[in-house]
């Protein structure tokens, strides 16, 4: 097992957990090699060799950021994916079932867990067609994506409540914009906040925006939510938390194998990292990565 640390999640915690969970696979008899590196490149270019060199599975302490990182090397590959959560969002761990409270009951699924293949989202932009980029979680556009932004400038508060509070700035300057979405080779043309496409279910901390998607399903899961006042977005932002927003009547959801989103002069982001300009043509791939999801869990279902 190759254990993959990274010191900046979660602070000194991190460091911490991923140094008792390496002794605590070692006393069960399991090889473990930990290995960071200083910076995204150097982390990605040893995740890489890790793949390359046979590891069996990769156990990633940190947070979404992370297991994005680790995503590009380990997707359509052999290596199973774990994840020891530490960072400040932790959604792909939430919808795999591993508990992000609990560091000793995390490293266990690595002693006890099962392996699951799950979808996995792959999108690319005109610009890096040629180089396409693997989703756990949600890729945003329109709102998000400007929430995404203002939160990534913000330094208090931490965790979910900084996005909480990015999305109560961003609601003051909200806006509709012109999008053209084409799913399944259907385009459409509308007004809207945001639109949102979920290989799982939630982002932000738990923000379940597309509880109707099932990573073993093959399909991505998109919520648009149609331009509305501040006031009534923002008396509905608690119900996103909950998965309830769905039956609001500015929202409207689907399913699709393939989905193309475009407004102008907008960025998109996948697990909040950044995806490129829009337009972006996203798809799902089934079965593309294998995780370690704690025993008796049937899918690794948001």
């Amino acid at each position: 097992m190759t254990l993959l640390a990274n010191p900046a999640a979660g602070g000194r915690r991190s460091a911490e957990i991923a140094g008792r969970t390496a002794r605590r696979l070692l006393a069960h008899g399991v090889e473990v090699d930990v290995v960071a590196g200083r910076d995204a490149a150097e982390t990605r270019q040893r995740v890489r060799e890790c793949v390359a060199a046979g590891a069996g599975v990769l156990a990633v302490a940190g947070g979404d950021g992370m297991v994005h990182l680790a995503l590009q090397e380990v997707a359509g590959t052999s290596t199973a994916l774990a994840v020891l959560p530490t960072g400040s969002g932790n959604d792909f761990a939430r919808v795999l079932g591993i508990p992000a409270k609990n560091p000793d009951a995390a490293a266990d699924i690595l002693l006890g867990g099962v392996r699951r293949r799950i979808d996995l989202g792959r999108c690319a932009t005109p610009q890096g067609a040629d180089r396409p980029l693997w989703f756990g979680t949600v890729l945003t556009s329109g709102f998000d994506s400007l929430v995404v932004e203002r939160t990534e400038r913000m330094r208090r508060p931490r965790g979910r409540m900084r996005y909480a509070a990015a999305v109560m700035v961003e609601l003051g300057r909200l806006r509709p914009l012109p999008f053209t979405v084409e799913a399944d080779g259907h385009t459409e043309e509308f007004e809207a906040a945001l639109v949102a496409v979920g290989n799982t279910s939630c982002y932000g901390g738990g923000m379940r925006v597309c509880p109707h998607a099932d990573p073993a399903d093959g399909r991505l899961a998109v919520t648009v939510v149609s331009p509305g006042t501040a006031g009534r977005l923002l008396r509905a932002f608690p119900s996103i938390y909950r998965g309830t927003h769905t039956t609001h009547p500015l929202v409207r959801t689907f399913h699709a194998e393939s989905v193309r989103v475009h407004t102008p002069d907008m960025r998109a982001y996948a697990d909040g990292e950044p995806a490129g300009p829009l337009p972006l043509r996203a798809e799902a791939v089934p079965s593309a990565v294998e995780v370690l999801v704690p025993e008796g869990a049937a899918t690794a279902r948001g």
